[in-house]
C-alpha cells in the first residue's frame, strides 16, 4: 500500500523538489499550497505524513499545525516542518505543538527521505 504524503508549501519549487525525493518510493503526494488548502486536504485525503512550511499566505504553517493537532481526525498525522524558518523559538514552538521532525531549507532531497524514513518505512518501488 502506498504511503499518503500532504506537502503544504506556498513555493512551486519546493513542492517540486518534494515530489522529486519521493519518485521511485512508494508514495502518492498530495500539495496544497497554503494553510487553508492544506487543512481541507489533510481531512479529505487523510495522509500518512505532512510535509508544512511555517511561513505562508493565507494561514500559516504554525495556525496549520495547530487545526491539525486540535481536531480529533487530524490530530495524529505526524507532521515534519520544512523551513527556512531556523529561530530556537520556532523550532521549539513546533516541537512543543508535536512536530516529528524539524528540516531547514534549503535541504536535500536525500536528506528529506532519510527523514521521513524515521516515521515511515518507504519502499523503493
Amino acid at each position: 500500500m502506498a504511503f499518503k504524503i500532504l506537502t503544504t508549501d506556498d513555493s512551486l519549487t519546493i513542492r517540486k523538489i518534494v515530489k522529486k525525493a519521493f519518485k521511485g518510493y512508494n508514495c502518492e503526494l498530495f500539495e496544497a499550497s497554503n494553510g487553508v488548502e492544506g487543512l481541507a486536504a489533510a481531512v479529505r485525503e487523510a495522509p500518512d505524513l505532512i510535509l508544512l512550511d511555517v511561513t505562508m499566505p493565507v494561514m500559516t504553517g504554525m495556525e496549520m499545525l495547530e487545526k491539525l493537532k486540535g481536531a480529533p481526525e487530524t490530530e495524529k498525522i505526524p507532521v515534519i516542518m520544512l523551513t527556512a524558518e531556523s529561530g530556537k523559538e520556532n523550532v521549539t514552538k513546533a516541537v512543543r505543538m508535536g512536530v516529528k521532525d524539524y528540516i531547514v531549507k534549503p535541504f536535500k532531497g536525500d536528506e528529506l527521505i532519510e527523514r521521513v524514513n524515521k516515521i515511515l518505512r518507504l519502499k523503493k518501488q
